[in-house]
């Protein structure tokens, strides 16, 4: 399975070109069943990679486009009254989908925002006192503008918490872009992937990944790093056990990845910039997230 999720990697990597390393981090979110924000501006291939990704591992995916008008039956969906039965019928949103784009979701307002809590943290969502379960697996990709930009509704720091991984993937380099302007548009190469592996072998990575062992020494490790922000407020964002076990599950899926069914201190430290960037970062942003994720790392020494 190992050396299939690598094939998924290498053909992402071929169509989004100098960002490895970011669509490793998202198979990582991927497979620990969290969902990841994507702080960037537009125009830098955010769309492209959830489209390559939902082809390479066959799942159905819907992009939705947040906008200020933006209501959260838009989102979920609307009960109708069929007239002919006498009774509502509920008409599912695009967010019944294996794999959903919130494209710019900090441009909604803010009780459109809240309209995917329930489907982030349960993978249900209820409508009218009923509930109706997401499709399985469930992986919501957001993105986000950065808050220097017009028009945008900075998300709470409750919302940001639900997100496992957050990540920027920034510009190309020189070399890269002028291979994109010489070349074919990305998104045309879309229609020629075939898919590497199937949606019942993603479910049993997933569970593989469930089955990573956490040693108690890496345990203390991550706990050490949550203390040391809420020793530290004046520093950092106080960090919750959420953030906590985020760290172990993104750790326990970088560990599959690697080909190991144990996590180690290193993989705390792979994950720690994707995991503690929008928590550290708040309205301030990942990218700013990501430089506090780094210090923090720098000043909690692995327990021995």
């Amino acid at each position: 399975m190992k050396e299939k999720w690598h094939k998924v990697i290498e053909q992402c990597s071929k169509l989004i070109l100098d960002k490895r390393n970011e669509i490793q981090q998202a198979i990582v979110c991927l497979l620990a069943r969290g969902h990841l924000l994507i702080e960037d501006v537009p125009g830098v291939g955010k769309t492209t990679l959830v489209q390559t990704i939902a082809k390479l591992l066959e799942l159905d995916h819907q992009r939705i486009q947040f906008t200020s008008d933006l209501l959260p039956s838009d989102i979920v969906g609307n009960s109708i009254y069929d007239d002919q039965k006498k009774e509502f019928r509920f008409f599912q949103g695009p967010l019944f989908a294996h794999l959903v784009l919130a494209d710019e979701l900090n441009r909604a307002n803010p009780r459109t925002q809240s309209a995917l809590l329930q489907a982030m943290e349960e993978g249900q969502v209820t409508v009218d006192r009923q509930t109706w379960n997401l499709p399985e697996p469930f992986f919501l990709i957001a993105t986000q503008n950065p808050r220097f930009q017009t028009g945008t509704f900075p998300l709470p720091e409750s919302q940001l918490d639900r997100f496992l991984m957050s990540l920027t993937l920034n510009y190309a380099s020189t070399e890269s872009e002028i291979k994109i302007f010489q070349g074919q548009d990305p998104r045309l190469s879309l229609a020629g992937l075939k898919p590497v592996m199937t949606k019942s072998e993603l479910i049993e990575s997933q569970k593989q990944v469930d089955g990573v062992n956490v040693s108690p020494l890496l345990a203390q490790y991550i706990s050490n790093l949550l203390n040391e922000t809420r020793k530290r407020s004046d520093q950092f964002t106080p960090l919750s056990t959420r953030s906590g076990m985020a760290l172990a599950k993104a750790a326990k899926a970088y560990a599959f990845l690697e080909g190991r069914d144990y996590a180690l201190p290193e993989d705390v430290q792979k994950v720690s910039r994707a995991v503690l960037a929008h928590r550290l970062g708040g309205i301030d942003g990942v990218t700013y997230g990501q430089t506090r994720s780094q210090e923090l790392i720098q000043l909690v020494a692995v327990p021995s």
